[in-house]
């Protein structure tokens, strides 16, 4: 797996997801399951200052089975930086394709949404809709193999629903579960839009 990192992301989006989804190592679910911190640059700094190094810059994202973004208020800017979403389009062999909140907008700057039914933060529906077939209101939404979450805290939802898709119900149940998160309903799929 690689995570996207970036200046001005928020890291309750990748924090949730990353906690989430990493429990397939832990609880052994998946066989050789890894990942890598991957941005732009050597060093980040989020949105509240918070500095994080990443083990690969700039690295082919395509070489990886599953790509995740965050989002954050940078990437209003970002989806315009020819650079960074050339970086982004790496990832075109990438089996899954994952991101939280405004990183949607990085996915349909990339041209990975068009057609595609996908969500974001509630704040930023009309930013993505020029990037893809419709926005839909909803914590986490699958139209193929590209999975994007709301805002903020449905980055955890997500993490727990690719683990549902990608492994089984009862580990998704089990991770919720070691994380003391009551919302996401396992098996339900009740807020989950599948495309």
């Amino acid at each position: 797996m690689a995570f996207v990192l970036f200046d001005g992301m928020t890291s309750m989006d990748f924090v949730g997801f990353y906690e989430a989804i990493t429990w397939m190592a832990i609880l052994k679910a998946k066989e050789n399951v890894s990942w890598k911190f991957c941005a732009d640059k050597e060093e980040v700094t989020d949105d509240r200052g918070l500095k994080m190094k990443a083990d690969m810059v700039l690295p082919n994202l395509g070489e990886f089975d599953l790509v995740f973004i965050p989002g954050g208020l940078s990437t209003r800017q970002l989806r315009f930086d020819d650079a960074f979403t050339g970086w982004i389009q790496t990832a075109e062999s990438a089996r899954y394709k994952a991101s939280v909140c405004t990183g949607a907008l990085l996915w349909g700057a990339a041209g990975f949404l068009k057609g595609k039914k996908a969500t974001t933060n509630s704040a930023a529906y009309e930013l993505l809709a020029p990037y893809c077939a419709e926005v839909i209101k909803a914590r986490v939404v699958r139209d193929g193999n590209i999975v994007t979450g709301g805002g903020v805290t449905a980055s955890i939802d997500l993490g727990l629903y690719m683990i549902e898709w990608l492994v089984n119900t009862d580990t998704a149940r089990q991770v919720k579960q070691k994380l003391e998160y009551p919302y996401y309903q396992a098996g339900n799929l009740s807020d989950v839009y599948l495309g």
